[in-house]
């Protein structure tokens, strides 16, 4: 074990004992959990990064996603003509393509994976792994059936994972609820996938393959912050049961689904742009404030402060832990600091601007492409706590009560993440592909 694998472990379980702090200390303890969940995180780590047969079906994975997104564009390609394509190439009647645009390039294959996840949902084909990896989470970290139903379920979906869940929502406890918020913003939804691989794969082969081992290892770490932040003290309705999953999303045949999922697919991807044209916007605001008031101190700040450089500052510890090489640290930190105010998608396109011009090394790449992995931002936040009061009115004081301390507990989960890619990498040929 190298110094940077020994700095990941460290991490790994400093990063645990910092979700007890931020939780105030609770007690008692759910030491049964906290073992749980270190131990299924460490299994589930040694078998993504260590076994060669995992290699083979994340490859796998990997490369149906990568086929799905090609032949996704052609009903982009058919709208928007040569808006869609990549730099450098050119339709079938000649016209090249006129750059990178993010709205035309990347949001359509938003609304293709929504689509399609909606038919194969309605297929029964999502539903049987839901209830696998449910099982899982039920057995080793003592969950109760809902939170265990629903961890699983934001593996797959995003807010709709709340609705495998809708008839226990009002009886769950505040330890249920924290865990559920937590867990989905801990982990990426499929519908978005599309996003992250597309920044990433030129200089991530593999990417997509390792972005759903990031969601499903989320779970267990997500589990470990917020029990450490808030044990749960009463005996949950589904406490050693799981219940069956809510039917509410059937259609009545499958053009029917894909046609819903097309719609929310479209809101999705309308309102990830209306977010990043906000919150950029009011971003450039307080950077140009900030430039103006330091300015007289300029001398002492180098180059203009801005709130990148502030979170960046606030984040070099956190990024530390992940057991990066010093020389990528202000990078990472500046990264992780983005996605909690920026959103993972700003994050994860400068993430494969640096990688495209290896500006970071490969150890690094890998760790950031799990820590970067969730909903872990303010945005986020806001949607999944109303999303889930708009379910559940008579629990909205409770939701919103626990809002900040999902969103801290999220956002440790990612780092968690982050240190157990880091814990298990140490330069294994093939892992990221290249």
């Amino acid at each position: 074990m190298s110094v940077l694998n020994l700095v990941s472990f460290l991490g790994l379980v400093g990063l645990g004992g910092l979700a007890w702090v931020v939780g105030g200390f609770r007690r008692p303890l759910p030491w049964r959990t906290v073992f749980g969940s270190g131990l299924l995180m460490l299994a589930l780590g040694a078998v993504v990064f260590l076994l060669p047969q995992t290699r083979l079906l994340l490859l796998s994975v990997n490369n149906l996603v990568v086929a799905l997104l090609e032949a996704s564009r052609a009903g982009a390609e058919f709208l928007f003509g040569p808006l869609v394509l990549n730099p450098g190439e050119t339709t079938s009647a000649g016209e090249p393509s006129v750059g990178f645009i993010l709205a035309a390039q990347v949001l359509p294959s938003v609304i293709f994976f929504a689509a399609l996840m909606a038919a194969c949902y309605h297929l029964g084909l999502i539903q049987p792994i839901i209830r696998m990896f449910a099982r899982l989470f039920q057995k080793t970290l003592r969950l109760s059936g809902a939170e265990a139903l629903a961890g699983s379920a934001n593996i797959f979906v995003g807010i709709e994972s709340a609705m495998t869940v809708r008839p226990y929502l009002a009886g769950m406890t505040r330890s249920e609820l924290l865990t559920l918020l937590t867990c989905a913003m801990s982990t990426v939804a499929s519908t978005t996938l599309a996003l992250y691989v597309f920044f990433l794969q030129d200089a991530f082969p593999q990417i997509a393959g390792h972005l759903i081992s990031a969601s499903v290892l989320s779970i267990p770490a997500a589990v470990l912050a917020s029990k450490l932040m808030l044990p749960e003290t009463a005996k949950p309705e589904t406490l050693g049961t799981l219940p069956p999953i809510e039917a509410s999303q059937l259609h009545g045949n499958t053009m029917a689904a894909l046609s819903a999922g097309s719609w929310d697919g479209l809101k999705l991807a309308a309102g990830i742009a209306t977010l990043l044209i906000a919150v950029l916007g009011v971003v450039g605001i307080v950077d140009l404030a900030l430039e103006k008031l330091t300015a007289p101190w300029s001398v002492w700040f180098g180059e203009p402060l801005s709130l990148e450089r502030i979170l960046g500052w606030l984040f070099t510890p956190l990024a530390w832990l992940l057991g990066l090489e010093s020389s990528d640290l202000p990078g990472a930190a500046q990264l992780l600091g983005q996605r909690v105010i920026l959103t993972e998608v700003v994050a994860y396109q400068q993430l494969g601007q640096m990688a495209s011009a290896q500006a970071v090394s490969p150890r690094t790449l890998l760790v950031l492409s799990y820590a970067l992995c969730g909903f872990a931002h303010l945005a986020s936040m806001g949607i999944f706590v109303g999303g889930i009061s708009a379910l559940v009115p008579s629990r909205r004081n409770d939701l919103t009560a626990l809002a900040f301390r999902a969103l801290a507990g999220a956002t440790l989960a990612t780092l968690m993440t982050g240190a157990l890619a880091g814990l298990f990498y140490h330069g294994q040929q093939g892992i990221l592909g290249l």
